[in-house]
């Protein structure tokens, strides 16, 4: 899978949940303007997938939801850094 389109899904699983969103919004210094402004910007991306490889049971559940495996979301968030 494209790793930006993988980001992206994985972005609106976060955005899914209250909790999970405003812990992504105070971990990131993130605003809700800054990802509507900011969706395509690798940097985002990346900084959405780091914050689901920092915690393995987020990462666990979005590699579940989403298809893939949680070395996926990591090998999407590793190309989209180079």
């Amino acid at each position: 899978m494209d790793p930006q389109a993988l980001a992206l899904n994985a972005l609106g699983w976060v955005l899914g949940d209250e909790d999970r969103r405003m812990r992504l919004l105070a971990l990131t210094g993130l605003t809700p303007g800054d990802l509507r402004e900011r969706l395509g910007d690798p940097a985002l991306l990346c900084a959405v997938l780091d914050f689901l490889c920092a915690h393995e049971p987020d990462l666990v559940a979005a590699a579940g939801a989403l298809g893939v495996e949680p070395e996926d979301l990591a090998a999407a968030r590793e190309r989209l850094a180079a």
